[in-house]
């Protein structure tokens, strides 16, 4: 069968995120939505997503396709569901289509016409950016215990101190020393090749992706993940940082998600709780207004390729787009679109000639080429964000 991930609506309210990946493509837990797909399905995907992603993340039609709306997270129950799918019949989780088997293209489809199949099991859904990190720790459980079943853990080094043992798992190759991880509250993975250095303290939940490091003395409160050659230090508490990005000083960063090949300059702090402890707004792209998230607690949404310099200072619930460049005193603005260049005194246009040239030197470093479907992805980034640099 050929399994098909498509973004589905909530792909505008995962934005920044979401403006140089498909939904499928966003690390929730130990691993990418995708990822989980495949390990449960044990087969490759692809995807449907908005056009000018497809040349980077083509999707595949075939004669028989079953369609999978990549907002849900799967689960064994959910796969058997979905395995056993017939032709025109749809699973729903309420009025959200979870899945679907058709062999018609995608312009002729009419779900309205095909048979519902009601899912009525819990089920973690990823509809808004915030989950990525509200939900981390449901995630981190549940990708756990996919990647340990049936595993056993590398032997934990004699001079790591312990807490909850049987709940930690260390991948080959993996690297740590004199730190101390307490996994009561939740599980704590080290990925291959990974390394803790001296000094750092853990709580899980917590997953330290393949080739990631935590430097030394580093204090990390969980649900956090870091993602695969992504380098972390100082004071994390609940976030999701994706893969090659940095946050690699001291300084504090909570309930965040930081995008891709992002770095955060030496004591850059992030507010995660408003001084009035009310609930936080966040930037929408959706309404191109700030929004009621639900939470209390909400830090710093970053895109993909952002940096900040030192010193930097988030206020509570900032979003930064693609590709911004911040530096200097006091704190920004809550909203900073992409390719924005500056700080709190204002903003300039970070051209995208010059974008493309830190990209290109900061890849290389990981031996990773700036193709030109990602310099075509950043253009149209650029381009569709326009409006909100004239702000």
């Amino acid at each position: 069968m050929n399994y098909i991930l498509f973004d589905g609506p909530s792909r505008n309210n995962l934005l920044p995120f979401t403006f140089t990946r498909p939904v499928a493509d966003i690390r929730i837990g130990i691993l990418t939505i995708r990822e989980k797909w495949e390990a449960y399905l044990e087969f490759t995907t692809t995807t449907v997503t908005e056009d000018y992603l497809s040349d980077k993340f083509p999707m595949v039609e075939m004669d028989e396709n079953i369609m999978i709306n990549a907002s849900f997270l799967p689960n064994q129950a959910l796969v058997e569901m979905i395995r056993n799918l017939e032709e025109n019949q749809a699973i729903f989780n309420n009025e959200d289509v979870i899945a679907f088997y058709t062999k018609d293209t995608q312009d002729d489809i009419d779900l309205e016409s095909y048979e519902a199949i009601e899912y009525v099991d819990d089920i973690i859904k990823i509809e808004y950016s915030w989950d990525i990190f509200s939900k981390n720790g449901e995630a981190i459980l549940e990708d756990f215990e996919l990647l340990t079943n049936n595993r056993k853990s590398q032997l934990i080094p004699a001079t790591v101190n312990t807490i909850n043992a049987e709940s930690i798992f260390i991948e080959e190759g993996a690297k740590l020393d004199f730190v101390t991880l307490n996994a009561t509250n939740g599980p704590i993975y080290i990925g291959k090749d990974a390394e803790i250095m001296e000094g750092s303290i853990i709580r899980g939940p917590f997953a330290l992706c393949e080739h990631a490091t935590v430097k030394m003395g580093a204090k990390i409160y969980g649900p956090t993940t870091v993602g695969p050659y992504s380098k972390v230090g100082g004071e994390i508490n609940n976030s999701v940082i994706f893969s090659y990005s940095n946050k690699g000083h001291d300084g504090f960063l909570g309930n965040s998600v930081i995008g891709e090949w992002c770095n955060l300059g030496a004591d850059t702090n992030n507010s995660n709780l408003k001084n009035n402890y009310a609930e936080v707004r966040l930037w929408d792209y959706e309404t191109e207004s700030f929004s009621r998230t639900g939470l209390q607690f909400c830090g710093l949404m970053m895109g993909d390729h952002s940096k900040c310099g030192i010193n930097t200072m988030f206020n509570t619930g900032t979003v930064v787009g693609v590709s911004a460049n911040i530096f200097g005193s006091g704190f920004p603005r809550n909203f900073v679109p992409s390719f924005s260049w500056g700080g709190s005194s204002g903003f300039t246009t970070y051209l995208t000639k010059k974008a493309f040239e830190v990209a290109q030197v900061v890849m290389s470093r990981r031996d990773i080429e700036f193709t030109t479907e990602d310099a075509a992805i950043l253009e149209h980034v650029f381009e569709e964000t326009s409006k909100y640099r004239r702000q």
